[in-house]
């Protein structure tokens, strides 16, 4: 497979787990949610989860195109998407729920227009 049809397939794979984060966090207005309940919890244990599947896949994008893919896109804070990745996976005790919140209502949606676009772009 070519690397920009490998490129693509795992931009097409972020583009759906980004989806899947907005369509399970569309009814929380709060950060708080998160930590006033079991199901709270679960969300954001979950919600990292994909988070952390997101920035590898963005890493090995990174790499496979020789780190030329995403200066392409500066609108987009791919470093800070990629080290996300090792926060929640070397910090997580310390992990803030405000933090995921603000990713997810913030920088989430416009990094899947972004996405969208790079995948109609290759």
């Amino acid at each position: 497979m070519h690397k920009n049809e490998m490129s693509e397939a795992m931009l097409g794979k972020i583009e759906q787990t980004i989806e899947r984060i907005l369509d399970n966090s569309r009814c929380i207005d709060s950060y708080h949610y998160y930590l006033l309940s079991p199901a709270g919890m679960e969300r954001l244990e979950s919600t990292c989860m994909l988070l952390m599947a997101i920035g590898e896949g963005l890493k090995g994008i990174d790499k496979l195109t020789d780190k030329q893919l995403f200066v392409k896109y500066p609108e987009i804070d791919w470093k800070g998407a990629m080290g996300m990745r090792d926060i929640i996976a070397h910090h997580y005790f310390d992990l803030d729920a405000a933090v995921v919140y603000d990713v997810v209502k913030n920088y989430l949606p416009a990094m899947l227009v972004t996405i969208k676009k790079m995948r109609k772009e290759l």
